[in-house]
């Protein structure tokens, strides 16, 4: 039975003095802590492919943030980054504004969050787990075409996408506190599997030194 991982990897640090929830919106680039960030995350694959790793097959959402982080581990890793729009952000509908908190007095925002288990503000948990688990079993499938039975994809994504990936994994429901995901930034959350079987989930986090100088908005 081949057996194969899938990293799901999580951007750095964006440059948002602002605090907008940015969700999809374009040219939001790392910040200078991001980009050391993504650094991490090249140097933390680069060790695991001089351990005897056999990671060969790259793959980014499109948005730049993503693409930014993926470049010093495509550098590293001597590899391609293939742009796969299934794994981008989850579509939000404060998307581009700041003080979300605040947002909520307004009755014209109150339609929002009338179901906070859809979520009744985006696109619905379980849909983004549906395109999130094609992506990562096509390019699992990839990876293990490129480099046989053990073979490791890494996948940049990011934060809700991949936290609802992993309570589904884990076979814990979607629906969740926002402030509670355990998805750092540049961490990165592995699948193992054994043919088609998920049978491990784990998790690291490269940059975790770096963690405290960092803007994290929760849901961006």
């Amino acid at each position: 039975m081949s057996t194969a991982t899938v990293h799901l990897l999580r951007h750095g640090e964006v440059y948002n003095p602002d605090r907008v929830l940015y969700g999809r919106l374009p040219e939001f680039h790392l910040s200078d802590l991001g980009h050391e960030m993504a650094g991490r995350a090249a140097e933390y694959f680069t060790a695991k492919k001089n351990a005897g790793a056999k990671i060969t097959h790259l793959v980014s959402s499109p948005l730049v943030r993503a693409q930014e982080t993926a470049a010093p581990v495509s550098t590293a890793m001597g590899l391609d980054i293939v742009t796969d729009d299934r794994i981008i952000e989850a579509a939000n509908r404060f998307e581009g504004l700041s003080r979300i908190k605040s947002r909520l007095k307004e009755p014209k925002y109150w339609s929002y969050v009338v179901n906070p288990f859809r979520p009744s503000w985006g696109e619905p948990y379980r849909d983004q787990v549906a395109r999130m688990m094609t992506a990562i079993v096509e390019h699992r499938d990839r990876a293990v075409e490129l480099g046989g039975p053990g073979a490791q994809a890494i996948l940049v994504s990011h934060q809700l996408p991949i936290w609802v990936t992993r309570r589904s994994a884990e076979g814990k429901a979607l629906w969740h506190d926002p402030r509670k995901r355990e998805c750092t930034l540049t961490s990165v959350t592995s699948l193992d599997f054994e043919g088609e079987s998920l049978v491990a989930v784990r998790y690291a986090e490269p940059s975790v030194d770096l963690l405290a100088n960092a803007a994290n908005i929760p849901g961006a």
